[in-house]
């Protein structure tokens, strides 16, 4: 049931405690922390489960066990878990296994902190690594017999996710090349065994000129991308995180675009990843190069030299987008909500295809109707849905909210908020609500588009914008209309007031009304979020 067991060669528990009476749920859902470890000289095994990353002062689980036949010279540690006939969700964010040859070695001290800059997909092979790896705890092998003797055995560490998806990989689908067909009726081809390789952290070094400054071609609040070429040919983008930028976070990006990127994501619209470095203090992604660079810095910072995108392509470009999120929405195995649709994310190839790139904020979902938790919200404001501003909970709805304002950007070549505090949105509607909607096309296209089309793509930016996310259409339906195979849109008269629903238990049934001036009980609502710009 709801235990933690120690086992030995077999399924029947050498020692093992009910954790619901210890004050933790395995099968919450939780995030939880655990420490594990080994003193061979006391022969004693402890177990430390938290939700926060603090060690508890008491052991959850403490037995007499002599483990060191079963240790080995170099070995890799792991866990396992199982549902028995039903089916649950364990969550084990991050943990941590030590041994210690004798007693003087203390037990790690209670007030242990978890680092959230600690690399997690890190091996115990990685002998020319000279810093400390995963969590912190230097690897010293010594002669003898038994592997506890290793001081700082680094144990390798993977998300549960990363875990399925390397597996799956590995096991299921290697060596094969699939035709897979998008619901949408578009046949593209998968290769199957483009497993991201890894690199030397030399090597990468090599490609960026040790990380020199003019390699730089892009940068956000984690990580620096570089132009490079690696000694096996071909120019790469190489994406290296900045630790220091997270440590305040609960979320390292690194592992979280890497357990999601390399859970086979192939498709034409997204940016693929090739390699990863994981180093010493080096945390790196290798990505295709993508030659025209972002679509943010085309619309909004090219030069008077430099090409304006057509009509066509910007069409052709948020067909690409609308392509990618329905993938991630409903076609491939686990439901991904990208959390961070905007400009500066989308990438153009040679001939300004659109490929969604950035899976740093990504949540990733077994299941389709899990219920999803409420977090601190995350992303750019400006594309985030008033819902989520105020609830913390990500959804489809709130991507489709986001791509609705990357396509009325793309249409106006104006940005979600301007140098004056304009917001883009709600100048639209204003647009709208005036019949005046094909005024907002770019005047930089100097009128070279079909009027029907400019019109109906902004009235497809609206209806994803819309205040009421029940009302949103999906991406793939939005697609459909972009492309004139659906019905435009209808939208109301006026910009409809927000909708909130209450996430407080006991007030489920709760709205709350927000028309841009002050609204009654939203100022009231101590729980609610401070007021945003949306209105």
């Amino acid at each position: 049931d709801n235990h933690i067991g120690i086992n030995v060669n077999s399924i029947v528990s050498v020692a093992s405690v009910d954790v619901v009476a210890k004050g933790i749920d395995l099968k919450s859902g939780r995030k939880i922390t655990t420490w594990i470890e080994y003193n061979n000289e006391l022969k004693l095994i402890r177990v430390w489960v938290a939700y926060l990353p603090i060690k508890p002062p008491s052991p959850l689980l403490s037995s007499q066990i002599d483990l060191s036949l079963q240790f080995k010279e170099y070995m890799h540690v792991g866990f396992s878990a199982s549902n028995g006939q039903g089916s649950a969700m364990h969550v084990v964010e991050r943990w941590r296994f030590k041994t210690f040859e004798s007693h003087k070695q203390p037990f790690i001290t209670p007030v242990d902190t978890v680092e959230e800059g600690d690399c997690l997909v890190c091996s115990p092979d990685d002998s020319h690594s000279s810093s400390n790896l995963e969590f912190g705890v230097e690897r010293k092998p010594k002669s003898g017999d038994l592997a506890l003797f290793l001081e700082g055995l680094a144990a390798s560490v993977l998300t549960l996710s990363l875990i399925i998806a390397i597996i799956s990989f590995f096991v299921i689908k290697k060596k094969r090349l699939v035709r897979r067909t998008s619901k949408e009726g578009q046949t593209y081809r998968v290769q199957m065994n483009q497993m991201p390789a890894r690199l030397s952290l030399a090597d990468i070094k090599s490609a960026t000129v040790g990380f020199h400054h003019n390699k730089i071609v892009g940068s956000g609040a984690s990580a620096t991308v570089y132009k490079g070429c690696l000694p096996s040919g071909g120019t790469v983008a190489i994406k290296r995180f900045d630790r220091a930028n997270w440590k305040e976070s609960n979320r390292n990006p690194f592992s979280t675009e890497f357990a999601t990127m390399a859970g086979c994501l192939r498709h034409k619209n997204l940016v693929q990843l090739q390699g990863w470095c994981c180093e010493g203090a080096e945390l790196v992604l290798v990505y295709e190069y993508l030659p025209n660079g972002s679509l943010d810095k085309i619309l909004h910072h090219r030069s008077s030299s430099e090409i304006l995108l057509s009509w066509q392509q910007r069409l052709n470009i948020l067909v690409g987008v609308a392509s990618a999120l329905s993938y991630l929405h409903e076609e491939c195995e686990r439901q991904i909500i990208h959390r961070d649709v905007k400009t500066c994310n989308i990438m153009l190839d040679a001939e300004f295809n659109a490929k969604l790139g950035d899976f740093g904020l990504a949540e990733v979902y077994e299941h389709r109707s899990v219920a999803r938790e409420s977090t601190i919200p995350a992303g750019t404001m400006g594309y985030l849905a008033p819902e989520y501003v105020y609830s913390g909970v990500p959804s489809m709805k709130t991507d489709v909210y986001s791509f609705g304002v990357v396509v009325l950007e793309v249409a106006t070549g104006r940005r979600p908020v301007d140098d004056e505090g304009m917001i883009l949105v709600d100048w639209v509607w204003k647009l709208w609500e005036n019949g005046k909607l094909v005024e907002a096309a770019d005047p930089g296209l100097r009128g070279n588009f079909e009027g029907v089309e400019m019109e109906r793509t902004i009235m497809v930016g609206l209806c994803c914008v819309h205040p009421d996310h029940e009302k949103r259409p999906t991406v793939k339906d939005a697609a459909r209309i972009l492309r004139g195979e659906a019905p435009l849109p209808l939208l109301p008269a006026r910009k409809p007031a927000i909708r909130i629903r209450s996430v407080v238990p006991g007030h489920s049934e709760e709205e709350l009304l927000n028309s841009g001036d002050h609204s009654p009980g939203v100022d009231d609502a101590p729980w609610l979020t401070p007021r945003s710009q949306f209105s």
